[in-house]
């Protein structure tokens, strides 16, 4: 029997591709034989981020007193490079609204390639800079997980799409999903935040144990 993983993201956050990257490495090489099934949930930092973007200076300026971005970078960027890949923050300097994109990734529940495609998206945004609030943009990397481009594309623009991300949203913070990577791992087993490769291991190794019992 598969393991179901929940792993609530936001795809503009730097912490959840380092905790994509995380999970998808740890169950690599640590559990190449536990068969898992991953279902995303979308979680919205900026709900009302404007269609055109937010500058990320001048948002943690306003937001967080930060006026050296690098400051801000620097730990997830460290992070990052401790799990063998390079992630540079300065590379992507917009954050865009994530309903469209949030969207996608949720009509392809129950695909195989669900998980894939939320990690080819927050790739997408951070690693080549792209706009991932455009349908277009969208539709490209959806098709190149097996998902109809046209279909992704209609998806990414319907305002009825970006309401149900919203409600399933509103959903998981009523739940209790605070911060972001938030993984749950056999319906049981919670993490949350910035977690080390050996905490999601050991998380998975508890869950696992229940699940054989």
């Amino acid at each position: 029997m598969a393991m179901q993983i929940d792993l609530y993201t936001e795809i503009t956050c730097p912490w959840c591709i380092v905790g994509h990257h995380r999970l998808d490495k740890v169950l690599a090489e640590r559990f190449p034989h536990l068969p898992v099934d991953i279902r995303q949930h979308p979680v919205l930092l900026l709900p009302d981020a404007p269609a055109g973007g937010l500058y990320i200076p001048d948002l943690l300026r306003s937001r967080y007193g930060i006026t050296d971005p690098k400051i801000a970078f620097a730990r997830p960027e460290g992070e990052a490079r401790a799990s063998g890949f390079e992630l540079d923050l300065g590379r992507q300097l917009w954050t865009f609204p994530t309903q469209a994109a949030h969207a996608v990734i949720l009509a392809a529940a129950g695909l195989n390639a669900q998980h894939r495609l939320a990690v080819a998206i927050t790739d997408a945004y951070f690693l080549a800079a792209k706009n991932i609030a455009d349908a277009d943009v969208l539709a490209d990397i959806a098709a190149d997980h097996g998902f109809d481009r046209d279909r992704a594309r209609a998806i990414a623009l319907d305002p009825e799409q970006h309401r149900r991300v919203e409600a399933e949203a509103l959903k998981a913070a009523q739940a209790g999903v605070r911060s972001v990577p938030h993984f749950i791992f056999g319906g049981h087993t919670a993490i949350q935040g910035g977690r080390s490769e050996d905490e999601i291991a050991a998380a998975l190794q508890t869950a696992s144990g229940a699940l054989s019992l």
